[in-house]
């Protein structure tokens, strides 16, 4: 009996000093995190020793990407509620925040001319209007120090072309413009904010579109290679990482050269 009294204490000892182990480790957030560029980078942050709150819609995608490691949280980052409620949970678990990759994202190829309304209002509510208000509930778990990367695209900059269409790149442009004002906004707070503009990446995020294997050919024809999500990951986490404390109000652009060309 003493000798099972001894071993159960020595293997709650151990427990004991692994979880106080990990509450040691920076704790993030990531939205989006069942699949995709989300996905990557929450198994990116995990492998580096990164406490990881795995948000997104679909929730069995989420705990698929978390694992044993992380936690999975359901999250419509469109709905107000929804994004502060997920937030507080967050809170709950961690006691805060050091970290935010902003991934939840949905496209849209309708071509301009046939683009509805309807399509155009989710494109904001779920890139820009999601994007804010997961910035804004995750900066309020932050302390100084803390940092925020933002999923942009290089359609901000070229206004569509390959496979998204101009509603799609209205939107991320407005991700740049609000990453910046976020950086502004939080700065003050000792929070930096910086955004990733991913270019032509093979993601569960463009498969319907890029389902045609002609259209596919012809994509990567025009943009000489295809990324995949883990490079996004890699820069999304430096992005966040101690190793980026000089880099604020910026954007990262990894595309592979296409804006270059």
């Amino acid at each position: 009996m003493l000798l099972l009294e001894a071993r159960y204490a020595r293997e709650t000892t151990r427990q004991a000093e692994h979880i106080m182990e990990k509450a040691q480790g920076r704790r993030v957030a990531v939205t989006g995190a069942a699949s995709g560029i989300g996905a990557a980078t929450a198994h990116k942050l995990m492998s580096d020793g990164w406490r990881v709150a795995c948000l997104d819609r679909h929730i069995e995608g989420a705990k698929a990407t978390a694992g044993g490691s992380g936690i999975a949280i359901p999250i419509d980052v469109a709905d107000e509620a929804s994004t502060v409620a997920a937030f507080a949970t967050v809170r709950d678990a961690f006691g805060g925040l050091d970290g935010l990759v902003t991934a939840a994202g949905v496209i849209e190829t309708t071509p301009f001319l046939d683009t509805t309304v309807e399509q155009f209002r989710r494109l904001f509510d779920i890139n820009v209007i999601g994007s804010f208000l997961s910035v804004r509930e995750g900066a309020k778990l932050m302390r100084p120090g803390s940092r925020i990367c933002l999923v942009a695209s290089i359609s901000s900059y070229t206004g569509g072309g390959y496979v998204a269409a101009g509603a799609y790149a209205t939107s991320k442009g407005a991700v740049l413009t609000m990453m910046k004002s976020c950086a502004r906004a939080l700065g003050d707070r000792g929070i930096a904010v910086n955004a990733i503009a991913p270019g032509f990446i093979d993601t569960p995020f463009v498969a319907s579109a890029m389902s045609d294997p002609v259209r596919r050919a012809q994509v990567v024809a025009a943009v000489g290679k295809v990324g995949k999500a883990e490079q996004i990951a890699e820069a999304a986490t430096w992005l966040i990482s101690p190793s980026a404390d000089f880099v604020h109000g910026s954007t990262l652009i990894v595309d592979g050269g296409i804006l270059m060309h």
